[in-house]
């Protein structure tokens, strides 16, 4: 009776033992679970429930649920995003420097005034000295030049060195209006075709007319 007995707390004692490691070992199973940031019911939990319960919450993940949201592909807010994540996710962009290159300043160079030969020299020297004694029109004054009872420089020379004056030829066929008017009455009609016909002084038809009425042949 007293071997029944004493086998029979042999064989409780046992079971007592064996209920105890379980406990043991689910109590330390619960605590790596914790350690590592969730809860003993995540851990059996399915990684997209815990995602979706985790963002319901409208709190900011731990790194487990996070972690539980990119297993199951879910997106999360980017303010319930962990700091650490939302960093390394988003790093910061240094935009490139913006350079502006100034345009290359223009600069206009006047073409260079045409050497003049030594008789071109010598015909433009001439034509200052006929029109500081008269006046003359620019065709009237190069036919002066190179004419046999003039100076007798060729048409070239002649052309180059009157085309080489700097010289108002309106204004000299305004003088030669008053000249005219000295030596001679005139109509204005008279005095226009004077100016600018071929045996006068050969102004344009638009210098003889400002010539005449700037004279005051032409009345007001």
């Amino acid at each position: 009776m007293n071997a029944l007995k004493d086998a029979s707390r042999s064989e409780i004692s046992a079971v007592g033992k064996r209920i105890m490691g379980l406990v043991m070992v689910v109590f330390m199973a619960a605590g790596m679970v914790l350690l590592s940031g969730g809860s003993p019911a995540s851990a059996a939990t399915p990684a997209k429930t815990v995602c979706k319960r985790a963002i319901a919450s409208h709190k900011t993940l731990t790194t487990t649920q996070m972690k539980a949201c990119q297993k199951a592909k879910i997106r999360v807010p980017k303010k319930q995003q962990p700091k650490h994540h939302a960093a390394s996710a988003a790093p910061a962009t240094t935009p490139l420097p913006t350079t502006t290159t100034a345009p290359a300043p223009t600069t206009t160079t006047a073409p260079p005034k045409p050497q003049l030969t030594q008789q071109q020299q010598s015909a433009l020297t001439a034509a200052k000295q006929y029109l500081s004694t008269s006046a003359f029109s620019q065709q009237g004054l190069i036919d002066q030049l190179d004419s046999s009872a003039g100076t007798g420089y060729s048409v070239t020379d002649a052309t180059v060195a009157v085309n080489s004056l700097n010289v108002n030829w309106t204004q000299e066929a305004v003088k030669s209006a008053k000249q005219y008017m000295q030596q001679s009455p005139f109509s204005c009609q008279d005095l226009i075709t004077q100016l600018d016909s071929s045996a006068g002084t050969q102004y344009t038809a638009a210098q003889a007319t400002y010539g005449a009425h700037q004279a005051g042949d032409c009345g007001a």
